[in-house]
């Protein structure tokens, strides 16, 4: 065990850890001789245990001092646990429906205890590729970033537990960095960590890296990341952070939330759902899938909603004339679709 108390888990410590935390024995019943514990951490940074009984289940994760899929080469901080503890029971109290309970958290050990994500859920981006789909996908995710987005925002907050807010999460400096480095950097330079599919991209990627009009621009949307404190993000809202049913969506992993610009949730969804739709015809056997994988942001119900998410963030009830307003409903509607294309404000 390391001076600061911290201590990775295999099964066997897993078990004794269960039995001396209350919360977490609670939801096994308190029983541990028919515990079956699975590690299922397939992420790039954690430890991930499904711990089930015939009396309960239940979800460990634990952060490590580095990141996971590339090893102790590249140090992270520990911190990062206490973060998305912090953002799944603040958008967990905000949106219970979508966001999954915790029952433990423990600072020391890095160590999240959460509700089990029961299956058939699956990731989302796998249901995708599959060409599975998901009526009430739309529906929920606007639900989540309405609901997130505005009650930690100062539509919502005064003035005061805002900046607090924003003071606590301020913290999260490390995977903030890592976003400024792998979204608003890499991409545009020669870099280790850069792969495409070589030597049939080259050429584009060599037109990204050449293209200075498209670096200025990434610049100018790096800067509103660092500088937006809205509201309390996700941070990495793609289709791999979302658990699905047809009709159940479970939003996870965090770890990378702090308070910044609303656009980059709401882009960051719609991007993903972009990528997948113009990679249906490389997933499908047969026929054309694209038609059923239109992008959720052609739904009625999220366009809406994210709509009047926009109006809010603008304040155009507030501070507009009436035909300053319908005036700006023209460029609302053009600005959701440069989200979309660029990804976020």
């Amino acid at each position: 065990m390391a001076s600061d108390g911290f201590q990775p888990v295999d099964e066997k410590l897993l078990v004794e850890y269960l039995k001396a935390t209350p919360s977490l024995a609670a939801k096994l019943g308190n029983q541990f001789d028919n515990l079956d514990i699975k590690e299922v951490g397939d992420g790039n940074l954690n430890f991930v245990f499904i711990v089930i009984n015939p009396s309960g289940s239940l979800v460990i994760k634990q952060a490590l001092p580095y990141i996971r899929c590339i090893g102790e080469s590249w140090p992270m901080t520990k911190e990062r646990a206490y973060f998305e503890a912090s953002v799944l029971q603040e958008h967990g109290r905000l949106c219970p429906d979508h966001v999954p309970e915790v029952y433990h958290f423990d600072r020391k050990m890095c160590l999240i205890g959460m509700r089990y994500i029961e299956p058939p859920h699956i990731i989302l981006r796998k249901g995708l590729i599959s060409g599975v789909e998901y009526p009430l996908l739309a529906d929920h995710v606007s639900e989540y970033l309405a609901r997130t987005l505005f009650y930690t925002s100062l539509l919502y907050l005064t003035t005061t537990d805002h900046k607090n807010a924003v003071a606590k999460f301020c913290g999260n400096v490390e995977l903030c960095r890592l976003t400024e480095q792998v979204v608003f950097s890499d991409p545009y330079k020669v870099s280790e960590y850069n792969h495409w599919t070589t030597p049939y991209l080259d050429a584009d990627a060599e037109a990204v890296r050449e293209d200075n009009i498209l670096k200025l621009e990434v610049a100018e949307l790096k800067s509103k990341f660092c500088e937006r404190a809205q509201a309390l993000i996700h941070g990495d809202l793609h289709t791999g952070s979302i658990m699905v049913t047809t009709d159940s969506t479970q939003v996870i992993d965090p770890e990378f939330g702090f308070y910044g610009p609303m656009g980059f949730d709401i882009g960051a969804f719609i991007g993903n759902l972009i990528l997948a739709y113009f990679s249906q015809d490389g997933h499908a056997d047969k026929g054309d899938r694209k038609v059923y994988a239109l992008p959720p942001f052609t739904d009625t119900n999220f366009s809406h909603k994210i709509h009047n998410l926009l109006l809010l963030l603008l304040g155009v009830h507030a501070f507009c004339s009436r035909s300053s307003y319908f005036s700006l409903l023209g460029s609302i509607h053009s600005f959701i679709y440069l989200l979309s294309t660029f990804l976020f404000l």
